[in-house]
């Protein structure tokens, strides 16, 4: 950036750049640098540029929205300590309003997103802008492939009306695809595709990665879309790959049957090898290789098996109870003929599903636990930067009732002869044994597993945590008190006088808002323990409530955020007569 000018310009002539990231927010919140600059001024002076005929803000914008507040007390124009940029540096002026605000607070996405296209748009290259601001190259062309997207659908995103998975899987798109996308959004009798659905519609009905592929990608002449937010690259056309892998499968039978393997069985697409099905032999005893081929691309090659059949059949002869060992017994249906018969089956085994909820539950229940083909499901992870956080959590309350469920229902399994331990591996064969111990069960007993894998795979964070809280009516206090921890992570002088006033009094936190955090801190802790005072041991932040609420107002809360979000769906229901939980307590599982 060009050296700029330093000079006073009256706050008349000053605006908002379009060229700051934060253009179109709404009035931040200056009470924190407010009595400041009343009393001392501006410390610091704004980045501005010419544009037209007033100077656009680029960095301070809550300096110039306090200076705009003592303008209205005073009545008063004040003159601004300024730094001019020169017009033409542009990318330039970009940058410097992110590098302030990220400094700040965390932009959003779609901010960040916009910064780093006007930058490209400004002829900044790639690796420029990845070494400017020391992020990775692959970075900025993720961010690049997000801010190129139609504009309404990043407004959709930046609304949280789309979540992360689905943008994502949008960049693959064309821009017919993402009209097209959009009009099933809106559509009022169809639905758009979300999530992984959304990249297997936009790559034609199945997602298949490059590192599937057994050929060489350098001589395949099918389209391959460039997945910037997977390791690999995605097969545009799936019938197109799978006539190079099946030639490549090929191959690889041809060269197993001239290494000397009595045979090579290629199994039916998506059929899955059962390993408890079949029996070890080596090449010289007979043993064959299995070809498993899964619907997204992976082929596995299974060396020196033989079916628990033919093994039978062998050890019969060994045993001299068979003079010539039993030919090989030729399938009774060829492969379409099998095809037919299976999905005219699996219709009605939907129909006869769709009319006996008490088995469906069950079996919904099983494919929480294991997964299927079609089922990809998995429990929530505990995933912390802070150890400290990690271990207040193990200590919790929560955790520990959770161990408790966890040993309830292992035992229950326990009793038909299962390990009743989740395994989401997508095993039919588990999925199977699963649902044959929970038909074993009563409506009760299904029930109980019902409830605790679904809060295995609870997300954290989020509306829908706040939902359950709501809905449950969970007493948090019981479940969280502030810790060691709590204390150590809460840093925001705001947030900590809010709670000295919630704990104490107003007078109170006036007369320490001057005070360090610690100091206000160490008065929490004293009221929560009654040190001087009446002992408030039940105190909780605002935070950790139902609903919960945020301490300043209009700043960020993660949790007071998710909860008015969804607050519309769920207040007033409890006018009904009955508390919410005991309405729900007793489900009709038939």
């Amino acid at each position: 950036m060009a050296q700029p000018i330093l000079k006073t310009i009256p706050l008349s002539e000053l605006r908002i750049s379009k060229l700051n990231m934060r253009h179109s927010r709404k009035k931040p919140d200056v009470s924190d640098i407010l009595p400041s600059i009343r009393e001392s001024g501006i410390r610091q002076t704004l980045l501005v540029r010419k544009e037209g005929d007033h100077y656009g803000v680029v960095a301070g914008r809550r300096r110039y929205f306090a200076l705009k507040e003592i303008e209205k007390e005073s009545g008063e124009t004040p003159d601004v300590p300024c730094a001019i940029m020169t017009e033409e540096d542009a990318a330039s002026a970009i940058a410097a309003s992110v590098i302030e605000n990220v400094g700040r607070l965390p932009a959003s996405e779609m901010e960040q997103y916009t910064a780093f296209k006007r930058l490209h748009d400004e002829r900044r290259s790639v690796d420029e802008i990845a070494a400017f601001f020391g992020v990775t190259e692959l970075l900025v062309r993720r961010v690049l492939a997000l801010a190129s997207l139609s504009e309404p659908i990043r407004k959709l995103y930046a609304e949280d009306e789309i979540d992360r998975e689905t943008i994502r899987a949008l960049t693959l798109a064309t821009d017919d695809q993402q009209a097209e996308w959009l009009r099933l959004y809106e559509s009022e009798e169809e639905r758009a595709p979300r999530g992984r659905n959304c990249k297997a519609w936009i790559t034609g009905g199945a997602i298949i990665t490059t590192d599937k592929a057994l050929f060489d990608i350098a001589d395949y002449d099918g389209q391959i879309t460039a997945d910037l937010f997977g390791e690999h690259g995605v097969f545009a056309a799936p019938d197109a790959f799978w006539k190079a892998q099946s030639a490549a499968v090929a191959q690889r039978v041809e060269a197993y049957i001239a290494d000397g393997w009595k045979d090579v069985v290629c199994l039916e697409r998506g059929a899955f090898f059962h390993r408890w099905d079949h029996q070890t032999r080596t090449k010289k005893q007979g043993g064959k290789v299995y070809v498993e081929l899964r619907h997204d691309g992976t082929v596995a090659f299974h060396e020196g098996y033989i079916s628990q059949a033919e093994a039978r059949r062998q050890e019969k002869a060994k045993a001299g109870k068979d003079d010539v060992p039993a030919a090989p017994v030729k399938p009774e249906m060829s492969g379409p003929l099998a095809e037919y018969i299976l999905l005219h089956r699996h219709g009605a085994a939907q129909a006869s599903l769709a009319a006996q909820p008490a088995i469906a539950l069950r079996l919904t229940v099983a494919h929480a636990m294991t997964g299927s083909a079609l089922w990809q499901v998995r429990a929530h992870e505990c995933r912390t930067r802070k150890e400290d956080t990690r271990t207040s959590l193990e200590a919790s309350k929560a955790v520990a009732e959770l161990e408790e469920r966890r040993t309830r229902i292992a035992s229950l399994y326990k009793a038909l002869g299962v390990n009743g331990e989740a395994r989401r591996n997508s095993d039919a064969y588990r999925l199977c044994e699963i649902f044959a111990a929970l038909l074993a069960m009563s409506d009760a007993e299904v029930m109980e597993v019902l409830a605790f894998t679904m809060a295995e795979m609870l997300e954290a964070g989020g509306p829908v945590v706040e939902a359950v809280l709501h809905v449950c009516e969970t007493d948090l206090p019981a479940y969280w008190k502030p810790d060691s921890a709590f204390f150590d992570l809460l840093r925001d002088k705001r947030a900590i006088n809010a709670m000295v006033a919630d704990i104490g009094s107003k007078s109170l936190a006036e007369s320490c808002a001057s005070d360090t955090a610690k100091v206000q801190k160490q008065i929490i802790g004293n009221r929560i323990m009654g040190h001087g005072c009446e002992p408030h041991p039940d105190w909780r932040p605002a935070w950790m409530q139902t609903p919960p609420a945020r301490l300043v107002e209009g700043a960020g809360s993660p949790p007071a955020d998710a909860w008015a979000r969804i607050a519309g769906l769920f207040e007033g229901r409890e006018d009904t007569g009955a508390p919410i939980a005991e309405t729900f307590n007793q489900p009709d599982a038939a």
